[in-house]
């Protein structure tokens, strides 16, 4: 159902509403009330005739008129049969305050199905349960109780109330923007994320989404949804759980699964979300992304009062991946025109005291610095704001006159100002004035870069939008008949994994490059298909009751003569039988050595959150001692394929040291794109393991590889 019957309803029930002004089921109607809710209240209590002058009623279904949400404060027990009876009314959407549903156990989940289940009967739509509330700013629909909220254009997605409550302060404090709507998601028994974020996606009123996530039940649809909304609005996400403690803290209180992991990371940054892992970043990048251009060619230049700042400054956003280019020639020209011979121009801009008698150099220099091609934004810093404070008042005239001029700036160029201010606490009107033309200023200095990383990560998000990363996974339409056949013999034979050959030839199928193997049911066959290999081979054991081969001396490896052949593979089957005397050994895999090159590992599983996801890093045993891979939520694209490459610390390595050849990074990327390629086709593949994989001058060869299908 629409949402927009529960998230801009015209009329509510307060279910558990109170004369207790310490009880929810008070304080929800007093706030109604006080900022003027503009559709109908309803108090439901079966004891009480009247609350705040309004008509208490016994039940919801008692209300005389429609009803399109209802606020209910009652215990957990109680909500199966309210929503119930908000059934009989046709009631639309409930707000489940109470907690101890799926966060507290067994008993917890059995009682949030029946309440959903009830919920879904009668057509109901679920905020929470396990929430702080729902506020509709524009519409002063507050079913939290916080009073004095600011609105304004940034929805808030939080799973705590006091996440919610801490960035609501912020913003009324530090800032002259606000929120459009707040929703405490809780534990998403039944509304998800994905739909709250289509809602927000089409609403006119809201500029930017702003999140804090500590698990979510279908993650896979919330990239979907997001990369579908990120073309048009910013969201900015913190999810926490990166911590073993955190995710204990987090599953405790919304019993759904937590962790910032590598993946969630990756596959948020991937879908155009502005992720941080700052708390105090979380207000100010979406008040900033709501208010300003995205800088388009991730180049900033800096305009600061005191080299410092400028330093400091620099540092920062050199180690967020902002570019600061020089300044053009005519623009350091035009610089020096204003500014005394002390000054700096090349960028950062140091003004070297030329602002001290006229703060309105800030425009003139931030006019002249905007129209430089090569410059995609400006940060400034220091003590604008502050020259009529610690001066002389005459220059508060000047830096407001700067300030109008500035925020002017910004729409007429379509390039973003962001303001470091040693006097933002103070709220001079000059910042009142930047603030009004949707310029923010922060007091802190790494904020404040922060801020300008946001808008420079934004904006080359939205540069480099393509199709290929919208999450979807077509199944089955590039499926071959012969790997649909492999994997329906596996079923049939009553294996969820497939033989190492089985999985070789799937890939095979594909385009992936297998070194040239047969089976030996034999020593005399090993050794027949030794001769016609004609060089050094590895042999190994091929039963579907043993996945790690060499844990069960199932491996040997160099060998050189047919004596060895065949005393190895008397040795591996007696190895095989010794480690499980039930195995079902159907042979020995007998596969030419491969030459040495740079092991690597590609990796496919699925994830409890984000469906399918890959992952690829130095193979071998270095995976495990170094732990040094990269993620992606399937499919990928070939950029995709090319950052998993480079963004591993040992990529160095691929590019060739001590005077070996570089490795062949496109036939790896290539290799990547492939085992994308398979779990689109075979939806049936729970987990692919490819390692080692060796990577030449020249192309690459799969050695090993394990594929473990859906139960």
């Amino acid at each position: 159902m629409d949402l927009k019957h529960v998230l801009d309803a015209e009329s509510v029930a307060i279910v558990g509403a109170s004369k207790n002004e310490t009880k929810r089921g008070f304080q929800a109607i007093r706030t109604l009330i006080d900022e003027h809710y503009g559709g109908r209240i309803y108090p439901v209590n079966p004891k009480e005739s009247s609350i705040l002058g309004l008509k208490c009623y016994k039940k919801v279904s008692d209300i005389e008129d429609p009803v399109d949400i209802a606020l209910i404060t009652t215990p957990a027990r109680t909500i199966p049969a309210i929503l119930e009876d908000c059934g009989k009314k046709g009631v639309h959407g409930a707000v489940i305050i109470a907690g101890g549903f799926g966060e507290t156990g067994a008993a917890g989940k059995a009682l949030e199905r029946e309440m959903v289940e009830v919920a879904r009967k009668n057509h109901i739509r679920l905020i929470g349960p396990n929430t702080s509330g729902m506020i509709n700013l524009k519409d002063s629909l507050n079913l939290v109780g916080l009073r004095d909220a600011p609105k304004g254009n940034i929805a808030l997605l939080t799973q705590s109330g006091n996440m919610a409550l801490t960035l609501i302060t912020e913003a009324r404090v530090k800032s002259q923007k606000g929120f459009s709507y707040y929703v405490g998601v809780g534990n998403e028994a039944d509304i998800k994320f994905h739909e709250y974020l289509a809602f927000f996606r089409d609403d006119p009123d809201t500029k930017a989404i702003l999140m804090y996530v500590e698990g979510m039940s279908e993650g896979r649809k919330f990239l979907q949804e997001a990369y579908r909304t990120t073309l048009y609005k910013p969201i900015v996400l913190l999810k926490s759980g990166r911590s073993s403690t955190g995710q204990r803290s987090a599953g405790s209180h919304t019993g759904s699964l937590a962790g910032m992991s590598e993946v969630a990371k990756t596959a948020f940054e991937r879908a155009g979300i502005i992720v941080t892992e700052n708390p105090d970043d979380l207000f100010p990048m979406a008040e900033t992304l709501s208010s300003l251009p995205p800088i388009r060619n991730n180049s900033i230049a800096i305009l600061a009062d005191g080299g410092g700042h400028a330093t400091i400054a620099s540092d920062i956003l050199t180690d967020l991946g902002v570019k600061m280019p020089l300044l053009s020639e005519k623009t350091q020209a035009r610089l020096r025109e204003i500014l005394p011979d002390a000054a700096s121009v090349p960028n950062p801009v140091d003004v070297a005291g030329g602002t001290d008698a006229d703060p309105s150099l800030f425009a003139d220099c931030a006019r002249i610095i905007l129209q430089d091609n090569n410059i995609g934004g400006l940060l400034i810093v220091g003590l604008f704001g502050g020259y009529g404070i610690r001066f002389a008042e005459s220059l508060a005239l000047k830096e407001e006159d700067a300030a109008h001029q500035m925020g002017k700036m910004v729409r007429k160029r379509n390039k973003p100002i962001v303001v470091h201010s040693l006097y933002s606490y103070e709220r001079p009107h000059s910042l009142e004035l930047l603030r009004y033309y949707n310029i923010p200023v922060y007091d802190s200095l790494e904020v404040a870069c922060r801020c300008v990383s946001a808008l420079a990560t934004y904006g080359k998000y939205l540069k480099q939008y393509h199709s290929k990363a919208n999450f979807v996974l077509k199944w089955g339409e590039k499926a071959k008949e012969e790997g649909k056949k492999i994997i329906a013999g596996a079923r049939k034979n009553g294996r969820n994994a497939l033989l190492e050959f089985e999985a070789k030839r799937l890939l095979q199928l594909h385009g992936a490059p297998i070194l040239s193997e047969r089976m030996a049911k034999t020593a005399d066959e090993a050794v027949e298909i030794f001769r016609d290999i004609g060089q050094d081979v590895a042999l190994k054991i091929v039963s579907p009751d043993i996945l790690h081969k060499s844990d069960a001396g199932g491996v040997r490896t160099n060998l050189t003569t047919e004596d060895a052949v065949r005393a190895a593979f008397d040795e591996i089957v007696s190895n095989a039988k010794a480690y499980y005397a039930e195995a079902d050994i159907r042979g020995v895999l007998v596969s030419p050595m491969a030459e040495q090159g740079v092991e690597v590992i590609i990796g496919t599983k699925i994830d409890d959150q984000f469906g399918p996801v890959i992952l690829f890093g130095l193979g071998g045993v270095l995976v495990e001692i170094l732990k040094d891979v990269s993620f992606r939520v399937l499919p990928i694209s070939p950029p995709s394929a090319k950052k998993m490459i480079d963004e591993i610390k040992a990529s160095v390595i691929l590019n060739g040291y001590r005077g070996r050849p570089p490795a062949d990074k496109k036939a790896l990327r290539r290799l990547l794109l492939t085992c994308s390629e398979v779990v689109e086709a075979y939806p049936e593949i729970r987990e692919m393991d490819l390692n080692p994989v060796i990577v030449y001058e020249n192309g690459v060869a799969v050695v090993d590889a394990r594929i473990i299908l859906t139960s």
